[in-house]
């Protein structure tokens, strides 16, 4: 280009900028340059990170539950680290530790629930957690911390927790089951979605046996699977994907859920119940874990102490309500999303009942017992 024709161009380009700043024009434009805020594609403005951590990784792998994650939590820890966020997802525990326990993974975090853990410990596929590097882990309620299972939280962190319990839908259910053992009654079969859970479902049969969910005696888990045997034709499906789904659109009537599914199929349309059986409910605790050959553990480190911000986590309570053991998350949310946090608080499903949480049994580790319980699920359950 002549030197006069580039003379010529700045000149005009100088000109434009002053229009331009005469007129207010650039001014916003400039602000957000300045100000470093990143918005995600929902219009969600990204909180920053506290405190923000040096990250060599630009990518972080995690193998998590389904359907378990605010989309605006995932792409602000992209958009705030300018990382890239890997994420394969599973249905079951079982089918988490299958695949990590075969090796060939290069996942960094995966989220077993407590029963789990202690096989993974077990079995070495876990790294200790430097506490040095989770200055955020004071969000959590101590009530949620140093569980049997993970006694100290050498390799845990919570994520969220809660129950399986009967969903009804009380406009086409006529008698409200109260039970576990009620579900075995006849005018039920065929209007059933249950979780694809093995030790949920084994042990919820155990319960109306009069045993522990937790047995090792191969003499009651024969009994329980007969039992259970008896009751599986009447189960429409089988689903830990998405079970509200077909609730919802009208599928199925009733069934065994989560405590989230419960909540959304509830907030869709307040004739689903969530009922407590007199059994007791399963509680349950989901965890992160580092697995021991992590490649991004700085990464790993900088998403488990953004996500545990309070005015990040409570995303979950917004988007995935599962009863929230971050305390600064619920602080935050009473704070600034008071409707949220209100549905929350008030609901049966999300805060039950201390007589539904005294009553409940957790499902544990049960050690070298643990293939009659796989054994049960695939003769009882087979190409259900």
């Amino acid at each position: 280009m002549k030197k006069s024709n580039l003379f010529k161009l700045l000149a005009l380009l100088v000109m434009a900028s002053m229009v331009l700043a005469a007129c207010g024009g650039g001014g916003d434009a400039t602000q957000a340059v300045d100000s470093g805020e990143k918005v995600a594609s929902s219009g969600f403005v990204c909180p920053e990170p506290s405190p923000r951590v040096e990250l060599t990784s630009t990518q972080l792998n995690l193998f998590v539950w389904t359907e378990y994650f605010p989309p605006d939590m995932l792409e602000c820890f992209e958009l705030v680290y300018g990382i890239t966020l890997n994420r394969d997802e599973y249905s079951s525990n079982e089918e988490m530790y299958a695949k990590v326990s075969a090796g060939g993974t290069s996942y960094d975090l995966v989220q077993p629930t407590d029963y789990i853990v202690g096989l993974m410990i077990r079995n070495q596929l876990l790294q200790e957690l430097d506490k040095a590097q989770l200055p955020n882990m004071s969000s959590f309620d101590p009530a949620w911390l140093d569980k049997p299972f993970d006694p100290g939280n050498v390799y845990t962190l919570p994520y969220l927790a809660g129950t399986d319990a009967i969903v009804v839908n009380t406009d086409t259910v006529e008698n409200v089951p109260q039970s576990w053992a009620d579900l075995w009654k006849p005018e039920y079969a065929g209007r059933m979605i249950f979780l694809d859970d093995s030790r949920a479902v084994i042990g919820l049969t155990l319960l109306t046996l009069g045993y522990d969910p937790n047995t090792t005696d191969p003499a009651q888990l024969e009994e329980a699977k007969v039992k259970l045997a008896e009751l599986v034709p009447s189960i429409k499906a089988f689903d830990s994907d998405s079970p509200k789904t077909a609730l919802i659109a009208g599928d199925v009537d009733l069934g065994m859920v989560w405590t989230g599914e419960a909540f959304i199929a509830n907030q869709e349309n307040p004739a689903f119940q969530y009922v407590y059986p007199s059994e007791g409910a399963i509680l349950w605790q989901d965890n992160w874990v580092m697995l021991k050959d992590a490649p991004h553990a700085d990464a790993a480190y900088a998403w488990l102490n953004y996500t545990m911000q309070g005015d990040v986590f409570w995303l979950t309570i917004r988007d995935f309500q599962y009863t929230n053991p971050n305390k600064a998350a619920l602080d935050y949310a009473k704070a600034n999303e008071v409707d949220v946090y209100n549905a929350y608080i008030n609901s049966p499903i999300t805060n039950p009942p201390a007589d539904a949480v005294a009553n409940g049994h957790g499902i544990e580790d049960v050690g070298e017992a643990a293939p009659l319980f796989d054994n049960i699920w695939v003769e009882v359950k087979g190409g259900n």
